[in-house]
């Protein structure tokens, strides 16, 4: 086997050594939720869409907020601790990493929607006028 080879299966092996790992760190930060679920107690939630503003504006779940991945860091503090969070992205994977931050930071009750937005089929809000300008 040549050192391209060896070092290709290394970087391999080690990169699903880190998705192993990733894996686990979400699914103790966070209770992933089906779309039936997560809408049974959506009311009695505080709803976050990760995804950046425009995505948000074009279309999110009805009720949502939108508080981007991207400034995460810096708004987390707007969060209730003593409420649910319910968090959801595109597909996944954001939220993924939305809950393990917010899990750092002291959250608990740390929901994801399974599949994202795409997977949602709920109740929605849609801009008229938003045309990703």
């Amino acid at each position: 086997m040549g050192t391209f080879s060896k070092t290709l299966v290394l970087f391999l092996i080690l990169w699903g050594i880190w998705e192993l790992v990733q894996y686990f760190r979400r699914k103790n930060a966070a209770t992933i939720l089906t779309k039936e679920e997560f809408n049974e107690n959506i009311r009695k939630a505080q709803v976050i869409d990760v995804r950046e503003s425009d995505e948000f504006k074009a279309e999110h779940i009805l009720g949502a907020r939108n508080i981007p991945y991207t400034e995460l860091k810096q708004r987390y503090v707007e969060l209730r601790n003593d409420q649910p969070i319910y968090i959801y992205d595109s597909s996944q994977f954001l939220s993924g990493k939305s809950a393990i931050f917010l899990k750092k930071k002291g959250y608990d009750n740390i929901f994801i929607l399974e599949g994202g937005y795409e997977n949602w089929n709920g109740r929605i809000k849609r801009s008229k006028s938003y045309h990703g300008v």
